[in-house]
């Protein structure tokens, strides 16, 4: 049978801005509802809310702040320079971030000057000129200190490729924890690397080649394990291409090439050529893959996580 056990049971813990649940703590009062985050997937996680302008007790509604450069210092600040916070979100940021080491991924609202990924706006110290190249002081404290960690924003989660990358980043990364958490072993890693093969290839031929000699000749195991998980991470994040996953599923259908009639050699072809074309997601071939599987068993293929990277529910490899 194909392997769909590969998640643990308890649900991963997801850090997420606290206005995107729906929390009235923006600068008016508001909140960033998104329907998304609060009914989509808040079944398959647990929340860990943050707000860091309400942590640090500005309070809702408050007088909005902005970032501010000056040379090398960004300051976060209100518009007329009354009121200055770089200095305690700067501290709560590092302190925050220290105690979110057991988060499996973090979901981020938009060029909020605390919260921003990316293109936050940055202010010339002294004008109203603004360019978008900023990073939310809290999300760059995040991200320094955790740089593997999937994290995304939430309107970037629209963008049906950007949302499966992030959860197969989420679920590979939980995947990783539990697998240390349980006792790193040369055997574990390796088989870790054996189940993950096929979803490398997919996100990064390049990746998937220089990994597996990483592990060819490993004398000191937690630093070969953690450059192995450096490797692998940076790979997941690259978006699997129709190209690539052309080319992986047509590796896994070489494994049943002496057990497949003619009749079922040409529906799978046919299904990965008009995936390969743009006319089938990707849901289809993988079923037929698994449909397969479930008729003429193959091990190691059915442990492969590429067939079943989150779950199913997610609805994330229906729609490209």
């Amino acid at each position: 049978m194909p392997n769909t056990a590969t998640f643990v049971p308890e649900k991963i813990q997801i850090g997420i801005s606290s206005c995107l649940l729906g929390n009235q703590v923006r600068f008016d009062g508001g909140h960033k509802n998104s329907y998304y985050c609060k009914q989509e997937i808040e079944p398959f996680f647990e929340y860990t809310t943050v707000c860091p302008e309400m942590a640090i007790g500005m309070g809702a509604p408050r007088k909005s702040v902005r970032q501010v450069r000056d040379g090398d210092i960004v300051y976060i600040r209100s518009a007329d320079g009354s009121l200055d916070v770089t200095d305690k979100l700067n501290e709560y940021s590092k302190s925050k971030v220290e105690e979110l080491d057991y988060l499996g991924g973090y979901i981020l609202c938009a060029k909020s000057p605390t919260c921003g990924m990316e293109r936050v706006t940055e202010y010339k110290i002294g004008t109203n000129n603004g360019s978008k190249t900023g990073v939310g002081v809290f999300a760059k404290a995040l991200m320094e200190r955790y740089p593997f960690l999937p994290v995304e924003e939430e309107g970037r989660l629209h963008d049906l490729p950007l949302r499966e990358n992030f959860f197969t980043r989420v679920f590979a990364y939980n995947d990783w924890q539990k697998m240390k958490q349980s006792g790193l072993t040369k055997h574990k890693l390796m088989q870790f690397h054996s189940r993950y093969k096929y979803l490398l290839m997919a996100h990064s031929p390049k990746w998937y080649r220089e990994l597996g000699p990483i592990l060819a000749d490993i004398n000191d195991l937690e630093h070969t394990a953690q450059v192995y998980f450096e490797g692998f991470m940076t790979a997941l994040k690259i978006i699997a291409t129709r190209k690539n996953h052309t080319s992986t599923l047509q590796h896994i259908q070489g494994y049943f090439k002496k057990k497949l009639n003619a009749q079922q050699k040409e529906e799978l072809s046919e299904s990965i050529l008009k995936y390969r074309q743009g006319l089938l997601p990707l849901l289809v071939p993988i079923t037929l893959i698994n449909h397969y599987l479930r008729e003429f068993p193959t091990p190691y293929i059915e442990e492969q996580v590429y067939l079943n990277p989150h779950p199913e529910a997610l609805k994330l490899r229906y729609a490209y």
